[in-house]
């Protein structure tokens, strides 16, 4: 995906503004696998994904516990960090080789200060982002593991042809065997 159009799916801004943004950001390639974030740390950049996929995910004794995934046009953001300048509690994995635009936290606190309109387009962020994970943690508390699933396949349809079922398992709180008992049914 093409950086202009993730701009502006967050907040339409000025071409002046856009291009304060478009100057502070890079492309940066890493392969499938590469530990993009790591817990305990303050993260000092937010990605946006061009091309490939990723997923988060925090420990609960040794089982790591997928929380979100990351396609074409998400950003990757440790809240922790983007917010409290703290550090994050997830890692964050690449599940394909990918191309991602990145933008330092330092950065974009000082383009916060200098344009209004970049400050809006980041407050923006921080709220879509939240309203993100209410919609998960709602889903995890009122639908079951079908509704889940089936939410899963609309937001995310080449999900299943991408990720390994093992990750699809633990982002929706079921063990592997459950999740093909329900995409049997579902068929």
């Amino acid at each position: 995906m093409e950086l202009d159009q993730i701009i502006d799916n967050i907040y339409p801004l000025t071409t002046k503004s856009k291009d304060l943004i478009k100057a502070s950001i890079i492309e940066v390639k890493f392969s499938k696998g590469h530990i993009l974030f790591k817990a305990n740390k303050i993260e000092k950049s937010i990605y946006f994904i061009k091309k490939g996929i990723a997923r988060a995910y925090a420990y609960s004794d040794d089982n790591q516990i997928t929380f979100w995934f990351g396609k074409e046009g998400d950003p990757i953001v440790s809240m922790q960090s983007y917010v409290n300048n703290q550090k994050g509690y997830e890692d964050v994995e690449l599940l394909e080789d990918c191309e991602l635009y990145e933008l330092k936290m330092e950065q974009l606190q000082k383009l916060f200060l200098e344009d209004i309109h970049i400050a809006n387009w980041g407050r923006k962020f921080a709220e879509l982002e939240i309203i993100k994970s209410e919609k998960r943690l709602i889903s995890l508390q009122f639908e079951n593991a079908t509704q889940r699933y089936l939410a899963l396949l609309n937001n995310y349809p080449s999900l299943l042809q991408r990720v390994q079922l093992s990750h699809i398992a633990s982002y929706l709180g079921i063990t592997q065997i459950s999740l093909s008992r329900i995409r049997a049914n579902v068929k």
